[in-house]
């Protein structure tokens, strides 16, 4: 997934909520971007630290830049765009990249599911069970290299959890998928202690049959694509 515009490097004042930050760009300018999170950002959102933003001149747009990136030190890298890891996993099931679901053909994104849901990603094949393919933003480090999820209660999450566990039931083949917007973590584990209801869902799903896989990603000022797989502690 590249990037429309080149990205502008710039210094985080603050974040205002969940949609809406300031920072200052390098020339000094005061501006404000859009922060297309609604999570908690823990660890990536403290005054001064680099963030990159990528300039818009859409006239229907009240705020001209959009928060795309965190500078982690040493060339390490975060995104922190929730809309993002669709938009590279998509790429990348298209791409025949996800050696778990590289033998599936169809890729239909948004499918209704559940009861009222959407699933992220309808995969078809002839001769094989259709998978459903739920995808989530992982952004969250806070033990050495391990990547966690979620950063806050998700009850929402948990609901998907349990609607992939449904598909399972029903003879298809679901897969909770995610996706590491961070370059500087080695595997992937749930933070229980944030969420321990997600965590529950999560185990209630695996035991249904329910696969869980986990990408990270490679990040640059100019793209975000899908890298390698992280083993899952959980």
């Amino acid at each position: 997934m590249r990037f429309q515009t080149p990205l502008v490097r710039a210094r985080l004042v603050r974040r205002w909520n969940r949609f809406l930050s300031e920072a200052t760009l390098e020339d000094g300018t005061l501006v404000r971007a859009h922060c297309p999170n609604p999570g908690t950002m823990m660890g990536l959102n403290a005054p001064g630290t680099p963030i990159w933003l990528e300039p818009n001149d859409d006239p229907k747009r009240k705020l001209k830049y959009g928060w795309r990136l965190v500078e982690l030190g040493d060339g390490e890298w975060s995104g922190i765009d929730t809309a993002v890891p669709n938009r590279v996993v998509g790429e990348a099931l298209r791409a025949g990249r996800i050696a778990e679901l590289a033998a599936y053909q169809g890729v239909k994104p948004e499918v209704k599911y559940g009861q009222k849901s959407r699933v992220d990603f309808l995969l078809s094949q002839p001769g094989l069970p259709d998978a459903y393919v739920e995808v989530k933003n992982v952004h969250l480090r806070r033990d050495g290299d391990l990547a966690e999820f979620p950063d806050c209660v998700t009850a929402r999450g948990a609901r998907h959890l349990d609607e992939l566990a449904d598909m399972v039931r029903q003879g298809h083949r679901a897969v909770m998928l995610y996706l590491v917007q961070r370059t500087d973590c080695a595997a992937f584990d749930l933070a229980r202690d944030l969420d321990p209801g997600y965590g529950a869902a999560f185990d209630r799903a695996r035991a249904a049959g329910v696969e869980a896989i986990c990408y990270d990603t490679a990040i640059s000022t100019a793209a975000i694509t899908l890298r390698r797989p992280l083993p899952i502690r959980a």
